[in-house]
């Protein structure tokens, strides 16, 4: 008698989510990231595929600008500084195990070579959206509270004390130098940006009563 074996297809794996399930793992590791941690990765992500949603971008690519948000921060694992090269490799290498396709990956690659800080104006709106996205608490009520992890960040990665006045200048200039680059953005966050500008202002103005009255001692 011939026996007819029937062979259940295995659903495919959803590559987002075991993205996001490997870099929990791989960011783990980081103690003393204080800023860069998964939250932060998430964070991004979901500001991503928000804007690339609201900028008409169709299911492919906002799964390209997903996994970009996802693996734009991994690079930290080896090194502090201008790590997007290393985060694109990482992607790259992840990527490849999933069979993902040659020329996504590339693109991917690309955007995350874009949120390099000196990397200044975007070429596409890919480009613009995932940048859009890193710095988007730039502009939120919780501005300062991240911004904070950042400087704790700072002084415990490069070993240094930063006084708050000089942050607070620091964090004025970033303010001023950091753009939108979609109009979403540029929409839903404008007006955050001028309060948290005012706010600043007032804390450094009073940085500058407290340095006279101390010299005035």
């Amino acid at each position: 008698m011939e026996i007819k074996w029937k062979i259940k297809a295995l659903p495919p794996k959803n590559i987002t989510e075991e993205a996001k399930l490997y870099i929990n793992k791989l960011l783990t590791s980081l103690d003393d990231l204080y800023y860069h941690q998964y939250e932060h990765t998430l964070d991004v992500y979901e500001r991503s595929t928000y804007l690339a949603k609201k900028e008409g971008l169709n299911d492919e690519d906002r799964e390209m600008i997903g996994l970009a948000a996802l693996f734009h921060d991994t690079g930290f694992v080896v090194r502090y500084d201008e790590n997007e090269i290393i985060g694109a490799k990482i992607a790259e290498n992840f990527l490849k195990t999933m069979l993902y396709s040659d020329e996504k990956i590339k693109e991917i690659e690309r955007i995350i070579l874009a949120t390099n800080p000196n990397y200044k104006e975007p070429k596409d709106i890919f480009e613009a959206i995932i940048k859009d996205a890193d710095i988007d608490n730039l502009w939120r009520d919780d501005f300062f509270e991240k911004w904070g992890k950042v400087k704790t960040e700072i002084e415990t990665i490069k070993s240094i004390k930063i006084k708050d006045p000089e942050w607070h200048h620091a964090m004025l200039d970033v303010l001023y130098k950091n753009k939108f680059f979609t109009k979403t953005q540029k929409e839903e966050r404008e007006q955050k940006r001028e309060e948290n500008i005012e706010h600043l202002k007032t804390k450094i103005s009073i940085d500058d009563l407290k340095k006279n009255l101390d010299d005035d001692k």
